[in-house]
């Protein structure tokens, strides 16, 4: 037998090559009043390849690292990396020029490509990182090339797809942990190779180049992933217009290009189907609404199921697992409560991928016991980044270890029953405390903090920064609300503020946040 002696795999910008071949004239990206064809974006993104090339010296390897709001440029930027055999390492676009710099460091970025808004970030990524090649702006600026500019100095020229293997990686997610600073999740060619035929068999099944699919959040997340993974059938992306999120928008776009699907989250949901629009537009192209990030209120559930019809569709997982943990199919979604509706469920495996609950030493438990989530299978991520520590701790025996707590029943569905960490969730995006608390920590008028996730109605939880003050208490709050603008992005930012004499100990004399949570609720706090 002839023993294999390459692990080469497609490179993930092939499917735009396809795409091109056979769909030139068919709708890849819509955006307001503006239509880029299959061929149209092809010949951008080869155009941007032959730019970063050769103005930049990009190379296979190098990391391009990107905080741009959505736009055709994010997607064109993206593909260029994955055809260059570059990395992509996109930034959330809220996240503050601190932020951003340390992104650029982790990832020894090569090139920063940004809105032209953005000037501190760049001012900040230029300084931490001296080795950049360049700064490219999308839009008119003064401080980087400009990003049109460098499409039609080599437009019309073709650029042939790098030749990549399995570990190879494309994507460098940014996440959080235990310790609060961000981690560089390594995300390669083979994974997501195997995540798109995944997400296509689990989540969108019957997806082709006759569907399109609504992008409502960010691009360099979720919403990234799924367009990834509509590539290979060649389905058309419409953007939402800027200017902050409208539901009105939303159904009339839903409306006139007939969306199969869409990616958001549950706040984003329930905010769709109690807007009136809901019912004004014809929404009956929709085949899947596919929400994650947070768990879904069953009240806003059996709301949505009722206005959309049965086309939700839930997925549990994080960036280290490419969002491929559990799928809740529509089938599975049930308005009435009745005893197979399985109430508070994320769903089951998916394909390829096998869940275990486990004690701390590792044990698997039986079904009904309450443990960590571990899961294996080909989406999990390759590890993190320059970070021996954090992988040792993460995998186990070929497990990973999500840091989720949950448990499974006799058919294998998985309830997330709370979180080893002390994360929250608002609004879709992962807080992690820690961060922010040794920032408010360097304010003179705080001793002690901890933030702890609250539920709130519209974001699903907020931030309670519970603090021990050493000033006077008059101004002190909003001090603090100003002292953390432009330090940390503000959906990280608390929205309250309660003020204690002391913190609540272990009697080891530690400080934990089930503590502050119980002592907060003994005393009514909250």
């Amino acid at each position: 037998m002839t023993e294999r002696c390459s692990n080469r795999v497609t490179n993930l910008a092939h499917y735009l090559t396809r795409n091109a071949a056979r769909w030139p004239d068919r709708p890849a990206i819509i955006w307001e009043d503006r239509t880029w064809t299959w061929k149209d974006l092809d010949r951008r993104v080869s155009a941007l390849c032959h730019s970063l090339q050769e103005e930049f010296e990009v190379t296979k390897g190098d990391r391009i690292l990107v905080q741009a709001q959505n736009s055709n440029q994010m997607t064109e930027i993206m593909l260029a990396a994955f055809r260059l055999g570059a990395v992509w390492v996109p930034c959330n676009f809220r996240q503050a020029p601190g932020e951003t710099a340390f992104a650029s460091r982790k990832a020894r970025a090569k090139v920063f490509v940004c809105d032209a808004e953005f000037k501190d970030q760049a001012k900040a990524v230029q300084d931490a990182q001296p080795a950049l090649s360049g700064t490219v702006t999308i839009g008119a600026s003064t401080f980087g090339s400009s990003y049109e500019e460098l499409i039609d100095r080599f437009l019309g020229n073709r650029f042939k797809d790098i030749s990549v293997d399995y570990d190879d990686p494309c994507w460098l997610f940014f996440t959080s942990g235990s310790t609060g600073r961000p981690k560089a999740v390594v995300l390669t060619h083979g994974q997501i190779g195997f995540v798109t035929v995944n997400y296509l068999a689990d989540l969108l099944p019957g997806s082709s180049e006759l569907d399109a699919s609504l992008v409502i959040a960010p691009l360099s997340h979720g919403a990234g992933l799924q367009q990834i993974a509509q590539l290979p059938v060649g389905s058309a992306h419409v953007l939402m217009p800027g200017g902050g999120f409208s539901p009105s928008k939303a159904f009339e776009l839903i409306e006139k290009h007939r969306i199969s699907n869409m990616f958001t989250v549950p706040t984003i949901v329930k905010r769709l189907v109690d807007d009136p629009a809901v019912d004004r537009y014809d929404h009956s192209s929709l085949r899947q609404v596919i929400y994650a990030g947070a768990p879904m209120y069953r009240e806003d559930q059996k709301q949505a199921l009722n206005k959309l019809g049965a086309v939700l569709v839930q997925y549990y997982g994080l960036g280290e697992v490419t969002g491929n943990i559990t799928v809740l199919r529509a089938q599975d979604h049930c308005a009435d409560d009745v005893p197979h509706a399985r109430s508070g469920t994320c769903g089951t495996e998916r394909t390829g991928i096998e869940i275990s609950i486990q004690d701390e030493q590792g044990t698997i438990l039986p079904p009904g016991e309450t443990g960590e989530v571990c899961v294996i299978g080909a989406a999990v991520c390759s590890g993190y980044l320059e970070d021996e520590a954090a992988n040792a701790k993460s995998f186990r025996d070929g497990w990973f270890r999500t840091g989720d707590l949950g448990h499974m029943d006799e058919q294998r569905y998985l309830y997330l029953t709370g979180r080893a960490s002390d994360m929250y969730i608002s609004g879709g995006s992962n807080v992690y405390p820690k961060e922010i608390e040794e920032v408010l920590l360097t304010h003179h008028g705080v001793s002690e903090v901890a933030i702890i996730g609250i539920p709130d109605p519209q974001w699903g939880e907020v931030g309670l920064a519970v603090c021990v003050a050493n000033v006077e208490l008059q101004t002190l709050e909003a001090e603090l609300a100003e002292f953390l603008t432009g330090k940390v992005a503000r959906y990280k930012m608390p929205a309250r503020y309660l003020f204690v004499d002391a913190m609540p100990t272990s009697a080891y004399g530690k400080v934990t946040k089930k503590l502050v949570r119980e002592h907060l609720t003994e005393q009514g706090l909250i």
